[in-house]
């Protein structure tokens, strides 16, 4: 046994005591991840879906080079700076029309409570108080502090914290499936209407992950389910809130989720790809209606939340280059060919140990019916140079966007394989 005392760095997600010793990192240039004295991994999942350029891309070094000469961070507390700014106005240009105020923070789980305390004030600079709860879905997942983990039900991640979440109900998570039949959505959304028929005199929001709950198990559903949403949140006054942190910048083939709707949430989170990989960052972009309700003579209207680092001039400066290179290069292009080689190749992964999969965007699933026929698979793709990392029942991939066809190629492969030798 490791001596605790020796145990400095304390990892995520993990139990200290049993856990394998985590693969030394040492480099890692574009899809490829250097492990010290070992491998070079194709990475599969993009460090947690974030890295869509890849690694040490020249033009972000240098953006943050260039920033970070002129000056590495400011406070946004009575002064601001042309990178925040900026990128203010990007996040306006390119999300739905009526969403015009941009807030920021320093991480997807901050974004969340930023969304979910912006929600409980503006009806309470309003005057309806009691509207301070939340609706959820079932299995989702929205980050790992306290309010984000409350509108969240994922045991797995939060079973410690259960007993003191009390501010949020949780419906069933609409079927799986994009092209479902409207008697089907109707059905899913009675159970919204049902909790908001009942409780919207205490509820401020309805919160989803738009079209993929992804740490929630990788349920893709119907663009459908969320016009209705919004249909039935507007009905009861409640507000509508998108979750876009994993499946912005492209992640369901559209540059958001919210792309594949006819409609405009109050406030949608973005995160992750925001900067391409580089840094923490996110943004909590509201509509005017919510802006609307902060804007005042009086100072107990004003939102009250301040992060240090937000709108940090680095952060800024990265992300502003992140988006032109996604969009001189095409990425949604990339992005459906991406998605049509999943379809294809996916086909050509059998097993009786599969129960079911699915492809949406840049993400491909491979649910199996027990999760012990996924032990070991880890270790398993690491030995054939790819970084694939399943939990629970579930086998994916979420490259980054510059992956080449061989390089995707090689991904399922390992995934294919890791079934054919289990095979009867």
């Amino acid at each position: 046994m490791q001596n605790i005392k020796n145990m400095k760095l304390w990892y995520p997600y993990a139990q200290m005591k049993t856990k394998e010793e985590n693969f030394h990192v040492e480099s890692a240039k574009g899809t490829k991840i250097k492990i010290k004295g070992g491998n070079e991994l194709i990475d599969g999942v993009a460090s947690w879906w974030c890295a869509c350029h890849g690694y040490s891309n020249h033009e972000l070094n240098m953006a943050a080079m260039e920033q970070m000469e002129k000056f590495s961070h400011v406070m946004l507390g009575g002064l601001t700076h042309d990178p925040a700014k900026d990128l203010a106005e990007l996040l306006v240009d390119i999300t739905p029309e009526g969403l015009n105020h941009v807030f920021f923070s320093d991480s997807g789980s901050v974004g969340v409570e930023v969304s979910l305390k912006m929600a409980i004030q503006y009806f309470h600079n309003k005057g309806y108080e009691k509207k301070s709860k939340f609706v959820g879905l079932k299995n989702a997942y929205h980050g790992d502090t306290f309010k984000a983990m409350e509108v969240g039900d994922d045991p797995d991640f939060h079973g410690a914290f259960s007993k003191v979440f009390k501010d949020a109900y949780h419906i069933d998570p609409p079927r799986r499936g994009y092209d479902v039949t409207e008697t089907e959505v109707e059905e899913d959304i009675a159970k919204l209407e049902e909790v908001l028929a009942e409780k919207h005199d205490e509820i401020a929001a309805f919160i989803v992950e738009p079209l993929i709950q992804a740490a929630g198990g990788f349920n893709f559903y119907s663009p459908r389910y969320l016009e209705r949403a919004r249909e039935v949140c507007d009905k009861y006054d409640v507000l509508l809130i998108f979750d876009e942190v994993a499946t912005g910048f492209g992640r369901t083939g559209k540059l958001f989720a919210v792309n594949h709707t006819n409609i405009v949430p109050d406030i949608m989170i973005l995160g992750k790809a925001l900067t391409g990989g580089y840094l923490g960052h996110a943004a909590t972009v509201a509509s005017t209606k919510v802006f609307e309700a902060f804007y005042s003579d009086d100072p107990e209207h004003a939102f009250m939340h301040g992060p240090t680092y937000m709108g940090n001039p680095i952060t800024c400066a990265v992300a502003l280059k992140s988006f032109e290179i996604f969009k001189r290069d095409n990425y949604l292009e990339r992005i459906a060919k991406i998605e049509r080689y999943l379809v294809e190749r996916f086909e050509e992964i059998e097993s009786d140990l599969i129960d079911s999969k699915r492809v949406f965007g840049v993400t491909g699933v491979v649910e199996v019916k027990d999760s012990k026929d996924l032990k070991g698979f880890q270790k398993f793709a690491y030995d054939r140079g790819v970084w694939l990392r399943p939990f629970g029942n579930y086998m994916y991939t979420m490259p980054p966007y510059i992956v080449e066809e061989d390089e995707m190629g090689r991904i399922v492969d390992v995934m294919k394989e890791w079934f054919d030798q289990r095979k009867n």
